[in-house]
């Protein structure tokens, strides 16, 4: 498989790194973004390069022991690779290349490097590691390494499985290289991996962002909301940098809450297909499940007790959510990492905590893309622009996330993110919520869009702010945007289509209007066109429930509207003109367009309204 530009520069940085320096590397790379091929990649290419050496590639869970071995025997399928975890039944320590979980090898260093000692325990022979890559390294515990009278040292408790591994492997191999991959590369308490004294981690040879992500296309977008129930952690105190569980659920799980923070979220999951909740412990997990089950949706629970949800359990359900079977799933904190169901386009966080990566882990369950089926996002000739296109109409044209945690107050925009450390200085960013509850001078409600601080008209509904002091006073802390550069929706209050004649030899086109706060927003869907401006049509027909086969014609599209759901929220860009936006995304709702007669899809506009040409 060919590699992705983002994953080849993170091979590349590696290496280039270790041809200059001896120390122990991080890669930061956004989740979803193709971790596990980058980390299968190395290891192939350092194995072909250098034919004795032996990679170990180690992980805390089963799933990403499992997926990082099924990557690796992708591009090297007759590879000399094996896995070690007791969960997964095997236990194969004289691969060139093994895949192992951390509780089962934590203590198996000599049998990993057949290590062969003398009666006086000296090593007489070994056939040593001599790669180690871990995954999801904001896991390990912090490790400050040093070398004393030629021992290695790790300044941890002997007890901890990463530090005692790390040492033994040092042991055998002081020459051993070591690189972190993760999508947080920092912990609660002290920051960055890659700072501070006696720190394990000398240098993030390369980053991958989110922001990144998403502008090329190979990362769906993340929308929020503001959410009006809350929970109340007065009393609730830290244990490790984060809420005791304990009384942390004891402060969240009370049914009132339960059943009006389910009721709030479900007003929002109108075409939402697959959804994730986390929740704050088992208990917890279980009562949000029958909440959401009494309002008719079907969910299940995945925790960490085994005898809840045995592996075979918790396999089913996955596989249910997949393949769209399962519309919910509520979780404990177990599914922060290790999980890859694309579909998944809601995010509901009944989880408040205080580590940054877990509060990331958790948002970036959703920004796996869904690209509409026979699009190939690395096809020749492929751009950014036709990858997120295809994503905003596609079946999954973003993932909602929805803050019940207060977690995006606590912790900032997700694409900007980073703990908390003492004396930082770090208050809440200045964002404001559209008002449901109040009106303005005019006698209008608010929507629930988050915005600046500095707004005083709504680019959603148009509501108009009380004077700054007031505002300041009354927002609410809890509604920062789940991305900084997020752009905002607007409700579509009609949709109406007209015959658009070309112009200078251009095909004919459908001219959609859409109805947002009594201003026309217009897009050209090019069913008459060929290439790009076609596959873009045929994407946004097929996202509108349209029937197969694709309508050629104009006439052809107008005739058969009758097929087509409504559009209930679009998302505008105005980078371009600040008068004339381009639509980058569509949600879709209850049909506003044609309901019999059709009369309103052919309602002409006053031609001044908007310009009239078609953008390309």
């Amino acid at each position: 498989m060919p590699l992705r530009y983002m994953q080849r520069e993170a091979v590349d940085s590696v290496f280039s790194y270790w041809s200059e320096n001896d120390g122990n590397a991080l890669v930061d790379m956004a989740g979803g973004s193709g971790k596990s091929l980058t980390m299968a990649t190395l290891a192939y290419e350092c194995v072909e390069q250098y034919q004795d050496m032996r990679v170990l590639n180690c992980a805390h869970r089963e799933e990403l022991v499992e997926g990082n071995f099924k990557e690796y025997i992708g591009i090297a399928p007759f590879g000399n690779a094996g896995i070690y975890a007791a969960s997964l039944g095997q236990r194969n320590s004289r691969a060139k290349v093994i895949f192992g979980q951390i509780q089962t090898i934590y203590n198996k260093a000599d049998e990993i490097c057949q290590v062969v000692r003398d009666a006086d325990g000296k090593i007489i022979s070994s056939n040593p590691i001599d790669l180690l890559e871990i995954d999801e390294v904001h896991l390990v515990p912090e490790l400050a390494m040093e070398i004393t009278n030629g021992a290695v040292v790790i300044s941890d408790d002997e007890k901890a499985q990463y530090g005692r591994l790390i040492r033994d492997l040092l042991a055998i191999n002081p020459d051993m290289k070591i690189v972190g991959f993760s999508a947080t590369i920092y912990r609660t308490k002290s920051g960055r991996l890659d700072e501070g004294e006696g720190r394990m981690w000398d240098k993030c040879v390369y980053t991958y962002t989110l922001t990144q992500g998403m502008d090329d296309g190979y990362l769906a977008p993340l929308s929020s909301k503001g959410m009006h129930a809350k929970f109340d952690l007065n009393g609730v105190r830290s244990l490790g940098g984060d809420y005791k569980p304990g009384e942390l659920q004891k402060a969240v799980d009370k049914e009132e809450i339960t059943e009006a923070v389910v009721a709030e979220a479900l007003s929002w999951s109108a075409g939402r297909k697959t959804a994730l909740w986390f929740c704050s412990g088992v208990e917890h997990a279980l009562h949000v499940r029958d909440a959401i089950r009494r309002h008719g949706k079907t969910c299940e629970t995945i925790t960490g007790d085994l005898k809840l949800t045995p592996k075979s359990v918790r396999r089913r359900i996955i596989a249910d959510l997949k393949s769209g079977k399962l519309w919910g799933c509520t979780n404990d904190a177990v599914l922060t990492v290790g999980t890859n169901i694309p579909n998944i386009d809601m995010i509901v966080d009944m989880g408040p905590t205080k580590s940054c990566s877990r509060f990331v882990q958790k948002v970036v369950r959703g920004t796996r893309p869904v690209y509409p089926k026979g699009f190939n996002p690395d096809g020749p000739g492929v751009t950014k622009e036709d990858r997120k296109a295809a994503i905003a109409n596609g079946p999954k044209p973003d993932c909602l996330y929805l803050d019940f945690a207060k977690n995006v107050e606590y912790h900032g925009s997700v694409d900007r993110a980073q703990p908390r450390v003492a004396g930082s200085g770090q208050g809440d960013a200045p964002i404001k919520q559209c008002p449901t509850d109040k009106t303005d001078i005019n006698g209008k409600c608010g929507c629930d869009e988050l915005l600046h601080i500095s707004i005083m008209t709504c680019t959603a509904c148009g509501y108009i702010f009380p004077p700054n002091e007031e505002e300041k006073l009354t927002r609410a802390p809890s509604v920062t945007p789940i991305l900084s550069t997020e752009k905002p929706w607007y409700p579509v209050s009609s949709r109406s289509f007209r015959h658009h004649p070309g112009k200078d030899g251009k095909a004919d086109s459908v001219k959609v209007t859409y109805l947002v706060s009594m201003k026309a927003i217009n897009e050209w869907i090019c069913c008459a066109h060929t290439g790009f401006p076609k596959s873009k049509a045929d994407r946004w027909w097929l996202a509108h429930s349209g029937q197969r086969p694709f309508p050629r014609t104009v006439l052809e599209f107008l005739e058969r509207q009758h097929e087509l759901a409504g559009t209930a929220e679009v998302q505008l860009d105005y980078a371009r003109n600040a008068r004339y936006p381009d639509v980058v995304a569509h949600r879709i709702g209850p049909a506003n367009d044609n309901a019999p007669p059709a009369a309103n899809d052919n309602r002409s506009y006053a031609e001044d309204w908007e310009r009239d040409e078609i953008p390309f």
